[in-house]
């Protein structure tokens, strides 16, 4: 596996690890990583049913099933890093403009002091070898 994408899978499983930590902060290299990972999964699962000739795509819903509260818990410490509170993450139940103010929350950079959530996430940046 190379570097990279073992990156992605350590993040996985640290969000996963963490499914019901509702409290501190996740910067937003962690949040993006976990959220191309699940999207690629779920591209793959709905593959399989339709290979199988699952129409309801029951393995889709399954994993959706499973990865709700860590999602749900990873997207509340990513408000916090930005100094909102999880309960934001309602405003998703907005059609449409709800799912755009989310993305661009999900995208803005978060504060870099501490703030009534915790410490701040450092980024981590990768050094060339």
């Amino acid at each position: 596996m190379d570097k990279n994408m073992e990156k992605y899978v350590e993040n996985f499983k640290l969000v996963l690890k963490k499914y019901s930590v509702f409290t501190g902060r996740s910067n937003r290299t962690e949040f993006w990583n976990f959220f191309w990972v699940n999207l690629g999964i779920s591209v793959v699962l709905s593959i399989l049913s339709n290979m199988m000739g699952n129409d309801s795509n029951a393995l889709g819903m399954l994993y959706s099933l499973v990865i709700f509260l860590p999602s749900t818990a990873l997207s509340i410490r990513r408000l916090h890093d930005i100094g909102k509170s999880g309960w934001m993450l309602l405003v998703s139940f907005i059609p449409v403009a709800g799912f755009i103010w989310l993305l661009i929350l999900m995208a803005t950079e978060g504060n870099p002091e501490e703030n009534e959530y915790g410490p701040a996430v450092i980024e981590k940046t990768e050094t060339k070898e």
